[in-house]
């Protein structure tokens, strides 16, 4: 990486620019002026942020930095820091280093003695959590799931006691999977669908999990997703059930007339019970 900065005296600093979301009008008067002071900007996608910069009338060096680069160009960067470089960090969108690159070059510039310098801004889970009418006091920040079955699962399965708001991105393509392990790990949880916060078609569909889940496998949400779930019921006191787990499976069956396997789904939902668990509880009543 070559820069063509003239550096003043002195460690450089660096700047973690938030930028719009969508909305080209959502950002701060300091992060304008910042963007037209430092001596370069390094982000995710150089197209996109010169989009950014000519609707503000601001030329700037642009040096990429994302998630396949980072090793290698934050230690780039941090040399040109050391020289007396003011840099900025920006994203696509949002916040830096939220589920966005960042971090391996904060830590580095912090190691380095190099000042780290936050400027506030725009943040999706930030605002979608703001307007879904879901618990905030408290809330998770989980980022994305993991993309593979078995370690999402996985992850979901941690969360099971989780009393606050849970909130997480995921992609377009993954939705409908994630909300169907969701609903069957976690329950019939309210949840909200904030889809495109801040642009034109910007969407929140609200309801229970299984409810978002049925909506979603007739059309899947798309562009940008975050996913909030809100806690489950308070846990009541333990009282033994009047039945048994598999008496009560077999009468949903003969009143329902649907197989065991959605029986059992059924009684589980009924219990708070994890299908997992359920099973499990089955299996020990032989």
């Amino acid at each position: 990486m070559t820069t063509k900065v003239q550096r003043q005296a002195g460690t450089g600093c660096l700047y973690l620019v938030a930028t719009p979301i969508g909305n080209l009008e959502d950002i701060t008067l300091r992060a304008i002026r910042i963007l037209k002071e430092v001596d370069l900007i390094a982000c995710e996608d150089t197209r996109q942020t010169q989009k950014l910069l000519q609707h503000y009338g601001i030329r700037k060096e642009l040096v990429s930095y994302h998630a396949h680069n980072e090793l290698t160009r934050a230690p780039e960067l941090v040399i040109e820091l050391e020289q007396g470089a003011k840099a900025a960090v920006v994203s696509d969108a949002g916040t830096p280093v939220i589920s966005d690159p960042g971090h391996h070059l904060v830590t580095l510039c912090l190691r380095h003695h190099i000042p780290v310098v936050p400027i506030p801004g725009p943040s999706a889970f930030v605002a979608a959590l703001a307007a879904s009418g879901l618990p905030s006091e408290e809330f998770l920040f989980v980022g994305f799931l993991p993309p593979r079955t078995g370690a999402r699962r996985k992850a979901l399965d941690a969360l099971k006691t989780e009393s606050r708001t849970l909130v997480l991105y995921e992609a377009p393509h993954r939705i409908v999977e994630t909300l169907a392990d969701a609903a069957d790990i976690l329950g019939a949880r309210p949840a909200v669908i904030a889809r495109e916060v801040t642009k034109i078609h910007e969407e929140f569909l609200r309801g229970d999990l299984n409810e978002l889940l049925k909506s979603a496998r007739k059309r899947a949400p798309r562009g940008e997703i975050t996913l909030l779930i809100g806690p489950g019921a308070a846990e009541p006191q333990h009282v033994a059930p009047a039945i048994s787990l598999r008496q009560r499976v077999e009468q949903i069956e003969t009143e329902a007339g649907i197989d065991r396997k959605a029986a059992l789904k059924q009684a589980a939902r009924e219990r708070g019970l994890a299908k997992r668990e359920a099973y499990k509880q089955l299996l020990l009543e032989h």
